[in-house]
């Protein structure tokens, strides 16, 4: 864990597939605009512009823990698929109703190797 000197706090690791996820999750398993998602997310565009979407898609900035919560319920996969590297979010979202999905879990060398 790595230390800030100026802070004197341990700073995060950070997801290295967070963004690639949370693309994913809008284009490929819902095909909408990241205005729609500000709306699936249920934030006003006045809370939330569209910018905010793009930022954490890009991995230039990370999303708070409650709007990755709302991802996961959306999706209806658990929180963990989306911050474990190790884990991928299943090719199908579970529809309304269905039991959450825990995702998938793979070994190293498999991981993230799902087909765009």
């Amino acid at each position: 864990m790595e230390v800030n000197p100026k802070m004197g706090r341990a700073r995060k690791p950070r997801p290295k597939r967070l963004a690639e996820k949370l693309r994913w999750v809008r284009v490929a398993a819902f095909s909408i605009s990241q205005e729609e998602m500000v709306r699936r997310l249920g934030y006003a565009a006045e809370e939330m512009p569209r910018e905010y979407i793009s930022r954490w898609e890009l991995g230039t900035h990370e999303p708070p823990l409650e709007v990755l919560l709302r991802y996961s319920e959306i999706c209806r996969c658990w929180i963990n698929a989306f911050v474990d590297d190790a884990v991928d979010l299943p090719e199908r979202l579970p529809g309304p109703g269905q039991k959450m999905h825990e995702g998938i879990r793979h070994t190293s060398n498999e991981q993230g190797k799902r087909k765009k």
